[in-house]
């Protein structure tokens, strides 16, 4: 897709939002809420990779149709801030890497022609389609990778329970249908990328494992200084805890 990146002589309005709905159901949101929350969690660490969903991408400068607004993408080489809406001539041309939509009956022509041919034209690598509800497309998450400019479909690596995982090359990561609930998981260490609640939950449980062995490690004779550095806690921490006599 060629961008027009020379200034123009006049000024332009690129809106920011079109006045519609984030999603049209709780599940559409849902996924698409974890989808943007887990990945930017799981790339946080690096500077150079922007996560983001429903967000107005203007892909030719000049021309405000020019818009692609995808439920979840990833762009590499590009800072990874928060942005309003995303112009790609301010960004070194870069679009992007990989875009995932969480379909529906109402959007699948949308998003299985229309869109489809679009990404394709901007050269997205990597277009996943994730249908919640299971309605219409079986099974409900299906892949194409970009291959000499044309999108081929992504054929799953392996299978649990005769749910389909897929491995995306672009983000290095599987994708995992659970009892139909779609879950990334980075093959390397086999964990769950986890959604907030799962998040919450996992913290608090590491701090309670913590409080748990402050009492345990000081009856083996460790001092408090220990303890904490032990536990990565203050030393206030250690001494303040309520021993159980």
């Amino acid at each position: 897709m060629n961008l027009i990146s020379q200034p123009l002589d006049f000024e332009i309005e690129y809106p920011e939002a079109d006045g519609k709905p984030m999603s049209e159901s709780d599940q559409t949101r849902d996924y698409l809420i974890y989808g943007v929350e887990a990945l930017r969690r799981y790339f946080s660490d690096r500077s150079d990779v922007y996560v983001s969903g429903n967000l107005f991408i203007y892909y030719r400068q000049g021309v405000r149709d020019a818009v692609v607004s995808p439920d979840v993408f990833v762009i590499f080489g590009v800072e990874n801030k928060q942005r309003r809406s995303y112009k790609a001539w301010e960004e070194g041309g870069k679009l992007p890497d990989f875009v995932m939509e969480i379909t529906s009956k109402t959007t699948q022509y949308q998003d299985e022609e229309e869109k489809l041919h679009k990404y394709r034209n901007l050269g997205v690598t990597e277009y996943f389609q994730y249908v919640p509800t299971g309605d219409y497309l079986q099974p409900p998450l299906k892949g194409s990778r970009l291959v000499e400019g044309e999108y081929q479909a992504i054929a799953p690596t392996s299978a649990i329970n005769d749910s389909p995982i897929f491995y995306s090359n672009v983000l290095g990561l599987e994708l995992h249908l659970l009892e139909g609930e779609l879950r990334f998981f980075d093959p390397q260490t086999g964990e769950k990328l986890l959604d907030f609640d799962e998040t919450e939950q996992a913290r608090q449980a590491a701090e309670q494992a913590r409080q748990d062995a402050i009492p345990r490690l000081l009856g083996m004779g460790l001092s408090a200084e220990q303890v904490a550095l032990a536990l990565g806690l203050s030393t206030e921490e250690v001494t303040n805890h309520p021993i159980e006599r």
